[in-house]
């Protein structure tokens, strides 16, 4: 199986190269307002952050594969321990295999067996992991455990109000604040046909609110002063500098934040008008672009 897992991942590195060719790039990079940016004047910027937010499409092989490449470099332009990672992709009880296995302490089969990585985690995370383990990296599980947004979801954030204290730990502080006015809160009130103070729309956004502040909480919490912690999340949880960067303004206001987002665009000489202002720095990727499922 891991066999047929790195035959796949080759593949698409194959892929990706074809794309290079004559004015076929694999990607373009942009800035906030849409101007051409330079990938190592971006490196230099995210290595002077305390927090960089690279926001991803999850099944999108050129963003993962552009994730193990900043991560590489940012460890270059970094001292020793001054470079963390964070992942949305481990929930935070799982946070001791995710240590040990960083550490070099826990076998790949007994990780993947008990640390309930994501079904895509052999091409597109597992990477990422052994840079930490080869280069004793820090990484940290940031996500709130999935029973707890669910119970969210469907019964609202009044569902944790009696949550054991052993629990609470593996969460942002409760009671949470939900800004129901943030971009994106809205536009999850509209996806869902309801308002975002009230119906089934709110107990989604509760339960959004609910990762975001978690994530954001576990960062904080996380990084030591002079480190830089580079966390992979979805796009969403970030774009706008919405979501996670929300509640990091909450939790830590002085926090020096650069996010980055990853879209697809049929063309990538300019970047469309919706996408200006989604990130510090935009990644646009070919829409015909593989993808890992």
């Amino acid at each position: 199986m891991r066999f047929l897992r790195l035959l796949s991942f080759f593949l698409l590195l194959i892929s990706l190269a074809s794309f290079t060719r004559g004015d076929r790039p694999a990607y373009r990079l942009f800035t906030a307002t849409g101007q051409p940016a330079d990938y190592d004047q971006m490196l230099q910027e995210l290595a002077q952050a305390d927090v960089v937010l690279f926001g991803e499409q999850h099944n999108d092989a050129l963003a993962h594969w552009l994730e193990l490449q900043v991560a590489r470099d940012l460890l270059k332009l970094k001292k020793p321990g001054q470079l963390v990672l964070g992942m949305e992709m481990f929930e935070r009880d799982v946070q001791p295999l995710v240590t040990q296995y960083a550490a070099g302490t826990l076998a790949d089969t007994a990780f993947e067996r008990q640390a309930r990585p994501w079904p895509n985690y052999g091409t597109d995370y597992r990477p990422l992991l052994q840079l930490a383990r080869e280069n004793h990296l820090p990484v940290i599980g940031t996500n709130a455990p999935r029973p707890f947004a669910k119970v969210v979801a469907q019964r609202s954030l009044t569902a944790l109000d009696k949550l054991p204290a052993v629990d609470r730990t593996l969460l942002a502080p409760l009671p949470l604040k939900v800004d129901y006015e943030l971009p994106g809160y809205k536009n999850m009130a509209a996806m869902f046909g309801g308002s975002a103070h009230g119906g089934g729309a709110q107990n989604i956004i509760q339960a959004q609110a609910l990762k975001d502040a978690t994530m954001a909480h576990f960062i904080q919490a996380s990084r030591q002063p002079g480190q830089t912690l580079l966390h992979f999340n979805g796009s969403y949880h970030s774009d706008h500098h919405d979501g996670i960067v929300a509640y990091l303004r909450q939790y830590a206001p002085k926090l020096r934040v650069r996010t980055l987002s990853v879209v697809t665009q049929e063309q990538l000489q300019t970047l469309e008008k919706e996408q200006v202002n989604i990130a510090d720095f935009v990644v646009v990727v070919p829409a015909d672009a593989p993808k890992t499922y």
